[in-house]
């Protein structure tokens, strides 16, 4: 078998980065790497879902009050045990879990870095097939390296964010991940079990065609986000419309689809929810940091979600994300 050279693997990719900053310690690189060997394993249990008995529910209810599949369950382990594990996670937060993790080992406490991540989103979808996937966020502690970690690490804004990332487990699964300096997506290759760099230094669309919204709740919305979504049904051609609607109910694979294709996001309060149901600190910070880094914006409809002040580990917020031209027909709706 011939081997594409061309081709870079993400283990490649982040050593050629490491080459372009000489004072680099490969701390983050190591990290990225072993959040690259859990999805993997994530992903082997995900294809075979259907064959083994990993599909349902795991009878418990999760901090968020929603039922835990049994895959969630897994996701969540594997993820955890990998950064446990390895040298460069002083400490976790997951959705699943009630409160944050810290490794209190000698090696992770000289970490400077946390993570927090969803293990499995869009879970509810396990049972029909449908795409889910992982949305991760990195850190830099504030803490003094060498002690244990404390909750004040993990509850910083989103625009102290050093890397973000997601895995989409899908037709093909994908790999994408931000830090500053640009977005870069990875396809998993299963004839190697290496992931390959199959979309360099991704930029989000300024305008799209597709926006993505339940609209099962639109008489819960308020008045700007109707006149919003009005607007897309009633534009004409001539003003690049009307666009169309694509709602996946999980969000890694809309806000891919989006990310690549151009297009629009929108997960609002509603009026018997007002502060929505997306968690900031494990699903909106890292796609708002990855969309801004992309090009793109992300906003809770008054702010961006990068600079909202979290108060607490599981704190919601409704999320509008998107193509930059989009997001600002939003704002002239909800203003």
């Amino acid at each position: 078998m011939s081997i594409n050279r061309k081709v870079q693997t993400l283990d490649e990719f982040t050593i050629q980065q490491l080459r372009n900053f000489p004072h680099a310690t490969g701390e983050l690189s190591n990290l990225l790497r072993n959040i690259g060997l859990a999805a993997k394993r994530v992903n082997v249990e995900v294809n075979k879902a259907g064959l083994v008995d990993i599909l349902g529910d795991h009878g418990t209810i999760n901090v968020q009050g929603e039922e835990v599949k049994k895959l969630d369950v897994y996701a969540n382990d594997q993820f955890t045990g990998v950064l446990r594990h390895g040298i460069s996670c002083a400490g976790i937060a997951s959705e699943e879990l009630d409160d944050f993790v810290a490794f209190d080992d000698e090696i992770s406490v000289k970490s400077k870095y946390v993570c927090l991540y969803d293990p499995l989103d869009g879970s509810s979808n396990i049972d029909v097939n449908v795409s889910i996937g992982t949305i991760f966020s990195v850190y830099k502690r504030v803490t003094p390296i060498g002690t244990v970690v404390k909750k004040e690490d993990f509850l910083q804004p989103g625009n102290k964010q050093v890397a973000a990332g997601y895995i989409v487990y899908g037709s093909s699964t994908m790999l994408v991940y931000a830090t500053r300096r640009g977005v870069q997506g990875f396809t998993l290759d299963p004839s190697i079990g290496e992931w390959a760099l199959s979309h360099p230094n991704i930029q989000c669309p300024v305008s799209g065609k597709i926006y993505s919204v339940n609209h099962g709740n639109y008489f819960k919305y308020n008045k700007g986000v109707q006149q919003y979504i009005t607007a897309c049904q009633q534009k004409d051609k001539s003003n690049g419309g009307p666009y169309t609607q694509r709602y996946i109910g999980s969000m890694v694979s809309d806000v891919h689809r989006n990310l690549i294709k151009g297009g629009i996001f929108m997960y609002p309060g509603t009026t018997d929810k007002p502060e929505g149901k997306l968690r900031l600190m494990y699903e909106c910070n890292p796609f708002a940091f990855i969309i801004a880094v992309a090009g793109g914006k992300a906003t809770n409809g008054e702010i961006r979600i990068l600079d909202i002040d979290p108060t607490k580990l599981h704190q919601r917020t409704p999320m509008f994300i998107g193509s930059t031209d989009m997001m600002d027909e939003l704002a002239a709706c909800l203003a």
